[in-house]
């Protein structure tokens, strides 16, 4: 496949504006992690306002990985643990809060699972800990309290034009010691220096050897810039600004619309081919899955022919030492499975509807049996797969008759 990596903006992209990830959206990237391709979630959020997301995507079961803090942190999801810790210098603190003083802005950082601040009623510190689930600790002196590294710090206010002035300012001010932006109107944030998502973007490409070409990005921020005009592909969403557009390759629709599907579908999932399907990457992503217990492998993949192996085991056999015929039927639904999502449309999926088998002999305990499905019918709203099973001497052991629906994404 072209792309191998695909790393998407939180909000305004990845989530509607209710905070949600629809199910169009969520079908798109799980198929897209189950083709191989890491799926990156890059946001200013904290951490901790991101892993829960990336968790609901399985991004832990599919070699997925967070950037968050604007790039000021990576963390991969197989182990919840650190490749990149970037912070702020805390002697910094004392000039950052009297500018916000003197400003009269809220000012806010983060630590573990709170938000520090010396404005715990400001709306848009309060709007900040609901959105990330954090709790808010009151300070009476905020740069005494913070006696530790932040990732970031930032000033809040609705007044822009003030906001604007400071991070022009800044800019020049602070140039080395930190970068400064505006993530939203009513927000300025202060990172350590060389910090944003296309640097940090660029360090994990290089960690996992990517060139430029094999990584697309999606995103509706001025903060996303960096790292999409670092992507072969840059994708903005609909309700991305008109300056952020204008830097990418394509637009697609909003974040309503579910953008981030339709860019996958048309990018990544229409140009899947199936001797291109790294099944050995498919094998081990299934391990937390059914086919992963089972100790089910993918051995062939084609338009009209998928195998796959499956050994008698403890797992799959019964008291007496012979193949289970639940783990048969198991082993013919998870063959027909993928065979039918290789069939489908990018914007359809695929729900098993029927299964029916012939058991017509026995596979006893230490052998590996071998799955063979062929389609039969391939029509526009269902395909019927036929699934013969064989033991390691190619005697006949099941014939399987699996039948899936195949319905549009909603």
């Amino acid at each position: 496949m072209k792309y191998k990596m695909l790393v998407i903006d939180v909000d305004g992209t990845l989530l509607n504006d209710q905070k949600q990830i629809t199910e169009h959206t969520r079908s798109a990237i799980m198929k897209a992690q189950q083709m191989g391709v890491h799926v990156v979630l890059s946001s200013g959020r904290p951490t901790g306002g991101i892993l829960p997301i990336a968790r609901s995507l399985e991004l832990n079961n599919y070699g997925g990985y967070v950037i968050s803090y604007n790039g000021a942190q990576i963390i991969d999801m197989a182990t919840e643990s650190a490749l990149f810790d970037k912070r702020l210098d805390p002697s910094l603190f004392p000039y950052l809060d009297k500018k916000a003083k003197k400003n009269n802005f809220a000012i806010f950082t983060y630590i573990g699972e709170h938000i520090l601040t010396d404005h715990p009623e400001n709306p848009h510190v309060i709007q900040e800990a609901d959105l990330n689930n954090m709790h808010i600790k009151g300070v009476p002196n905020f740069p005494e309290a913070v006696d530790f590294a932040p990732c970031k710090c930032i000033l809040a206010s609705d007044d822009e034009e003030a906001l604007i002035g400071l991070e022009n300012h800044w800019k020049r001010r602070l140039a080395g010691a930190a970068e400064v932006f505006r993530s939203e109107d009513y927000f300025l944030e202060v990172v350590p220096p060389t910090v944003d998502k296309g640097n940090t973007l660029a360090l994990l490409m290089d960690m996992l050897k990517l060139d430029k070409e094999e990584v697309m990005a999606i995103g509706d921020g001025a903060a996303d810039v960096p790292m999409m005009q670092l992507a072969g592909l840059a994708v903005a969403m609909g309700n991305a600004r008109d300056s952020v557009k204008v830097c990418t390759d394509r637009t697609t629709l909003t974040n309503e619309q579910d953008g981030v599907a339709v860019a996958i579908e048309m990018a990544i999932l229409s140009a899947i081919r199936p001797a291109e399907i790294p099944l050995d990457q498919l094998n081990a992503r299934a391990k937390h899955a059914l086919m992963g217990n089972l100790g089910i492998q993918y051995t062939y993949a084609s338009e009209d022919r998928v195998e796959a192996t499956m050994p008698v085991d403890e797992r799959t056999r019964q008291p007496f030492g012979i193949l289970h015929g639940g783990a048969t039927l198991a082993l013919a639904e998870t063959v027909a499975g993928l065979g039918s999502m290789l069939l489908v449309k990018p914007d359809e999926i695929v729900v098993g509807m029927q299964v029916s088998g012939n058991h017509i002999s026995s596979a006893h305990e230490g052998d590996t049996v071998r799955a063979v499905g062929t389609i039969v019918h391939k029509g526009r709203s269902s395909h019927v797969w036929n699934v013969d099973v064989f033991t390691s001497t190619d005697r006949l052991v099941s014939s399987i008759r699996v039948v899936n629906s195949v319905m549009k994404k909603k």
